[in-house]
């Protein structure tokens, strides 16, 4: 009889080792004490702990559906355990990825990024996690496009008739936290008409045309306050592969050619998303550039077997020489866009407040 699974995928920045570059090694494994504490205690069936940057990622598998107030109590829990060491440490930006210091039952809305889905485990049920570090959630929007709406990037869309027929996908906009489904390919233009705003639409979830779903992001945007820069999203997204859903590899390619994302240095700049392996996942050039991380699992009765560390291959070299490139010529233009942010979303960095000091000074041009 097949298992009904959630996998959960919580993180949060509990404070960065020289400055925002790097996680502390006390914080892994004080969060991996908490969740194997919590697998023989029986609230969880397995967990995994990993790191992008100085975010601290945790994945778990469990049977107690989505928005689980026990899974994310103790997910908050286990963040707060390394917040403390972190403080202790005094590392960089101790709880800035907390809007509050009290749990109310759920973790959205707190701070930490969030990505769930439950279905029935298959007879091969593989599944990605990937992660990312200095950008923000609609880093997502490209990939997945490619993944699960371009036959040029997954042939199964052309060859196998589970594909074939398109996905559904779910487009969340951030800043208005409004929601709408399109189906592709007949909605395939409608779809790139709003994705392409990757600062405003972000892909939430993507399902089969039977309501089966395949993937699900964290969109999670903790910085909405003018001139308040509180934490940064870097978002998280799990995708399951193989059989009715793309192929591990076809979930890969997007990354062979780097594409820009929101977030570099201070938040306020355009870079491209770096794919590398989990032990280069320490970004210091600019604060960057982003990186991502791709992590590859199978499930065996609810047990997480892995990972793989996917972006741990020389076919990415390429890409991830690609990406220095493009940032070398990004850099160079410095506060100047396309390198800087729209003025638009300047609006929720620091950049206010010296605008502010400014306003005085204009005059009415006759």
């Amino acid at each position: 009889m097949a298992k009904e699974i959630t996998i959960s995928v919580i993180k949060a920045d509990v404070g960065g080792l020289a400055g925002h570059s790097a996680i502390h090694p006390d914080i892994p494994e004080i969060a991996s004490k908490c969740l194997d504490d919590a697998v023989n205690n029986g609230v969880l069936i397995d967990a995994h702990v990993a790191w992008v940057g100085d975010d601290l990622q945790l994945i778990m598998s469990h049977d107690q559906g989505v928005d689980s107030p026990v899974v994310h109590k103790l997910a908050w829990d286990t963040f707060q355990e390394a917040s403390k060491r972190s403080a202790e440490l005094k590392l960089c930006g101790v709880g800035q990825d907390f809007l509050s210091d009290t749990f109310n039952g759920n973790i959205r809305g707190l701070g930490p990024g969030l990505a769930e889905m439950h279905f029935e485990e298959r007879e091969n049920e593989a599944f990605i996690v990937w992660m990312a570090d200095k950008t923000s959630p609609g880093a997502w929007n490209f990939p997945l496009y490619k993944i699960f709406a371009d036959a040029f990037n997954t042939i199964g869309l052309v060859i196998k008739p589970e594909l074939a027929q398109g996905f559904r996908f779910e487009v969340h906009n951030i800043r208005k936290r409004k929601k709408i489904l399109l189906d592709t390919p007949i909605d395939i233009y409608n779809l790139l008409a709003l994705i392409g705003a990757s600062g405003i639409y972000v892909i939430k979830a993507v399902y089969t045309k039977t309501n089966e779903i395949a993937a699900v992001s964290s969109t999670d945007l903790l910085n909405l306050e003018r001139g308040v820069h509180v934490g940064k999203e870097d978002p998280v997204c799990i995708i399951r592969a193989q059989s009715q859903f793309p192929a591990v590899g076809e979930i890969m390619e997007p990354f062979a050619m780097p594409h820009l994302v929101e977030g570099w240095e201070r938040g306020a700049h355009f870079a491209p998303l770096m794919p590398v392996a989990q032990r280069d996942a320490h970004p210091s050039r600019s604060d960057g550039p982003p990186r991502a991380v791709a992590l590859g699992f199978q499930l065996a009765n609810g047990k997480l077997v892995g990972p793989r560390d996917l972006f741990d291959d020389p076919g990415y070299d390429h890409a991830r020489e690609e990406c220095n490139q493009i940032a070398n010529y990004l850099r160079r233009l410095g506060p100047f866009e396309p390198s800087r942010l729209p003025m638009e979303s300047m609006q929720y960095t620091t950049l206010p407040q010296v605008l502010d000091k400014l306003e005085e000074r204009f005059e009415e041009i006759k």
